[in-house]
């Protein structure tokens, strides 16, 4: 992911949505802040879920009715694009305190609000989106929570919880019933190693549990890591697992045969499935991102489109691209698409993995 500045006004839906770069590398910040902005590592474990964060998920908030410049409800007709991947985050610390060992200036851009993010996708036909929870907030997924009550027709969330925590199934439980359909795991998380990442109780409950709910596992990984997720698709067969931003092959701008093989080996587990995108961080090239299209080509033939979904990253994607860049890619050049591939890619994939309803 990349860290940008942002030119829009708090709570407007209508401001513009491009947003101006920074000096700093998109490609350094997405093996660097992916594994730590994003990915709950830049300053050490979070507080532990079992006290105020653990309570603030469970329990609604007044800020659920306080959502300002609100949208109008969703079309599908109009706005009939799913994006699998998108962070929010808001300047109000107050309502919504920052994790431990995190500070204001660790926010950038220092706004990207639920309006924020409509406001970018929404030109470019995508009305529903699966929120990823922001690392700023450590286990406390409590603004996420709310901006799913606040636009239930429009988001789902992904999650963070302490799989060391005092009961996470039960967690995952509770928080089914307010949006929540997939958890995200890294394996900083627990800093076991490459080899057993996994191997943990927290996990085995998890990933037990998650049937039951109707709840995926999203990972946010290197290829590194993609054995123990092999193994994971094969303990648990009734569980969905998500493989997040194709592995961030060619983050570090090389595509290594063995990397690719790896992921698209993974596809040999009918429970896998990958997001594609990310696109600003993976492409040497840059818009139209052409060059990405034999890899995005191997991990869909590997794993069929109703496998694969797109996502955008946001709001890192429009650090120096532009959001619809990313989803032109998949909308417009892929010529060994056709229009069912990308109804999955763009819709039907994200549908029915993480937009149907808790049991």
């Amino acid at each position: 992911m990349g860290i940008e500045s942002n030119d829009l006004e708090p709570g407007r839906p209508d401001g513009p949505t491009t947003l101006p770069s920074t000096t700093i590398s998109r490609r350094n910040l997405m093996g660097a802040a992916l594994a730590g902005v994003a990915g709950l590592s830049l300053a050490g474990r979070p507080r532990r879920a079992g006290g105020a964060a653990q309570e603030r998920n469970a329990a609604r908030t007044d800020a659920q009715v306080d959502a300002q410049a609100r949208v109008a409800p969703l079309s599908i007709e109009d706005e009939p694009y799913i994006d699998a991947h998108s962070h929010i985050w808001t300047p109000d610390l107050d309502r919504y305190p920052l994790a431990e060992g995190f500070t204001r200036d660790d926010m950038q851009p220092p706004s990207f609000t639920a309006e924020e993010l409509l406001a970018t996708c929404r030109p470019s036909g995508v009305g529903r989106v699966n929120l990823i929870q922001m690392s700023y907030y450590g286990f406390d997924n409590t603004y996420m929570l709310d901006m799913i009550a606040a636009y239930p027709d429009r988001f789902v969330g992904t999650a963070i919880i302490d799989p060391e925590g005092r009961d996470p199934a039960a967690e995952m439980a509770a928080l089914a019933t307010k949006g929540v359909r997939a958890f995200r795991v890294q394996p900083q998380l627990l800093n076991l190693p490459i080899d057993r990442w996994l191997d943990h109780p927290g996990y085995d409950a998890m990933f037990s549990k998650a049937p039951e709910t109707r709840q995926a596992i999203s990972f946010l990984i290197d290829p590194d890591a993609l054995p123990e997720v092999d193994r994971a698709c094969r303990a648990y067969p009734e569980t969905a697992f998500i493989v997040d931003h194709l592995a961030r092959i060619g983050v570090d701008g090389q595509f290594r045969s063995a990397d690719i093989a790896a992921l698209c080996d993974l596809s040999r587990n009918p429970n896998a499935y990958v997001k594609i995108g990310a696109f600003y961080a993976l492409s040497p090239m840059g818009p139209p991102y052409r060059d990405l299209a034999p890899l995005i080509r191997r991990v869909i033939d590997a794993y069929g489109p109703r496998r694969c979904m797109w996502e955008s990253d946001c709001p890192f994607q429009v650090v120096d691209h532009s959001y619809e860049s990313s989803i032109d890619l998949i909308r417009s050049h892929l010529d060994f698409l056709d229009d069912d591939d990308r109804r999955w890619l763009l819709t039907r994939t994200a549908e029915e993995l993480l937009f149907r309803p808790a049991p």
